[in-house]
């Protein structure tokens, strides 16, 4: 089962940090190049998709992981005991933030809070975290002990 848990949980993530890196580094930009009624006809149509396909990507991204953290919950019952249980610790913290992330954007939108700058933001900080998780994630496997 592990191996499954371990690729399912790693090309969940290619696509959500890919999602993500699109968002903000590629189509940020790009947009500009685009007339206003483009611009917004475009945002709709790809926060649309991206919503579509990111749920299921979060369901398995979160699955695996969780089914992988049970692999090693003796690491997490004394994170401090060892750099890869502190390393993983870390990772499921960052982790716990992003759903965070996802709380604030769902309370600014049923409260009609969401504005341009708060919506970058949120992605920026998002593929943030994500990539500090990767870097946690391949940390832990050459800093263990």
């Amino acid at each position: 089962m592990y191996p499954f848990l371990l690729v399912t949980h790693l090309l969940a993530a290619i696509a959500f940090i890919g999602t993500l890196f699109f968002e903000v580094v590629i189509w940020h930009r790009a947009r500009q190049q685009l007339a206003d009624t483009a611009q917004s006809t475009a945002d709709q149509a790809i926060a649309v998709r991206s919503r579509k396909v990111l749920h299921g990507v979060v369901l398995l991204l979160y699955g695996a992981g969780i089914g992988l953290a049970w692999q090693y919950r003796g690491a997490l019952s004394q994170p401090l005991a060892s750099n890869f249980g502190t390393l993983l610790s870390l990772k499921i913290i960052l982790a716990l933030s992003i759903i965070g992330h996802y709380l604030l954007l769902a309370y600014w939108l049923t409260h009609a809070r969401l504005t341009a700058t708060r919506a970058s933001w949120i992605r920026r900080s998002i593929l943030g975290h994500m990539v500090l998780i990767v870097i946690l994630a391949k940390a832990m496997f050459y800093w263990h002990g």
